[in-house]
């Protein structure tokens, strides 16, 4: 075997194992994220935990509702906007991937992520689809 081609399946096996390195971070990620309760139900938690622990009064509980309201809407909003980065930057870094592979490669990696996607989505009802513009595609 000469010096150039084991330079090349070198290369070609550092890809493959970076690309699978990145999937399986992004599935961990996603495992690590997932879908959480909506705002009403962070607002009740909130709100429980606050009356229980510091002995709140049934008046004070209404002056805090709406503090507690608007903070739970802002934290799933956060956390929305965060998941959706998150995809994006995962999406971004196959598509750069993806330049460099060959075809059959490819078509194993687009292969990898629609499997993630099926398993994602599977028991996460409330998830976002992706956009057909945010999927992968070969170049």
């Amino acid at each position: 075997m000469n010096r150039g081609l084991k330079w090349k399946l070198t290369a070609g096996f550092l890809l493959v194992f970076v690309a699978g390195g990145m999937t399986g971070a992004f599935i961990a990620a996603s495992r690590h994220f997932p879908p959480g309760p909506n705002h009403a139900a962070i607002s009740e938690r909130m709100r429980n935990r606050l009356q229980f622990e510091l002995r709140l009064t049934d008046e004070q509980v209404k002056k805090i509702s709406p503090i507690i309201d608007k903070a739970a809407l802002q934290l799933e909003t956060i956390r929305t906007e965060t998941g959706r980065r998150v995809h994006e930057t995962f999406n971004e870094a196959h598509r750069e991937i993806a330049a460099d592979l060959t075809p059959e490669q490819r078509t194993k990696l687009q292969e990898i992520e629609e499997r993630h996607r099926r398993t994602a989505h599977h028991g996460h009802g409330n998830r976002e689809s992706p956009s057909p513009e945010a999927s992968t595609s070969p170049e």
